[in-house]
């Protein structure tokens, strides 16, 4: 699984102001330090970019690039400043990537030409003008409009990243399995095309402490299922090393249990029941609560 650092993010207590004051300091140090976690993209996230967008993100690109030629996805809502990182951005080792193309007309008509004019990729966003699909059907519908789109603008495929949006565990437990159906349909409705997807999402608003195992076990499942990429923290190593192969034995655990496979779990240690629990929390099988764990 190729992973996108996250964490050059303007809402960090850091990074927001370091961004805004020009400060260039603070974001080539994190723009190292990710590129030292042997992540495959960086992920510029500016928010929706008011004030000086442009401006901002034309610097903030410039900046990073200072360091490092890891390919970027780029992630603002101001479609000015998306097109001055687009103008901008280098493509020594890959091509930028805007993040992202929901299914609101609104937002195609003005990010879709730009990835035809920059040869950039996309995000596709499986996100309508009604909100968060409800299920894995409404996310197949939202998928298809994209992809008219995609070929309008003759992306290529590999080139397009269908996000099926990861919603909160503890507080949207069934649209996790909404996202995970529709990565069991996406090899049959997107051949040939890319995925990723906003990972920690899945652990956002549980207890700090519980955020890595959920992440790194909902990476196993989406991986299994055909999940070529997604937007991680970068810091995370246990989560880095599932995505490069490691930790089978506790992969085919998490595997098992999505298999529906017998686990005999008197024999295992705590860490690795912990993952089998974790999983079946994921997958539906129990509901969520903080001490799920210690159930």
């Amino acid at each position: 699984m190729k992973l996108v650092g996250e964490n050059m993010n303007v809402m960090s207590k850091t990074l927001g102001p370091a961004m805004r004051e020009r400060d260039a300091s603070p974001i080539r140090k994190m723009a190292e330090n990710i590129a030292s976690k042997n992540v495959d993209f960086i992920d510029i996230n500016l928010g929706p970019a008011r004030k000086q967008g442009a401006e901002m993100m034309e610097w903030v690109v410039k900046t990073v690039n200072e360091v490092t030629d890891i390919p970027l996805f780029l992630d603002t809502s101001n479609v000015e400043a998306m097109e001055a990182g687009l103008k901008v951005v280098k493509r020594d080792k890959g091509k930028p990537v805007i993040n992202s193309v929901s299914a609101r007309p609104e937002r195609m008509e003005a990010l879709f030409p730009l990835a035809k004019t920059y040869e950039a990729g996309v995000v596709a966003l499986l996100l309508g003008v009604d909100g968060i699909p409800r299920d894995e059907n409404e996310r197949g519908i939202l998928w298809s409009e994209l992809m008219v789109k995609c070929t309008e603008f003759e992306l290529a495929p590999q080139d397009v990243y269908v996000d099926p949006i990861v919603l909160p565990v503890n507080t949207q437990q069934n649209q996790v399995q909404g996202c995970t159906n529709f990565m069991m349909m996406f090899r049959d409705i997107a051949p040939g095309y890319s995925s990723t997807c906003g990972l920690s999402n899945i652990s956002n608003g549980a207890p700090e402490h519980l955020r890595p195992i959920l992440n790194q076990t909902y990476s196993v499942i989406l991986n299994h299922l055909g999940m070529e990429s997604a937007i991680v923290d970068s810091f995370d190593a246990d989560l880095t090393a599932f995505a490069r192969g490691g930790k089978a034995e506790i992969r085919d655990l998490i595997l098992k249990a999505v298999n529906g496979e017998d686990i005999d779990t008197a024999s295992l240690s705590k860490d690795m029941l912990d993952y089998v629990k974790t999983a079946k929390l994921l997958l539906g099988q129990s509901l969520y609560s903080d001490s799920w764990l210690e159930l």
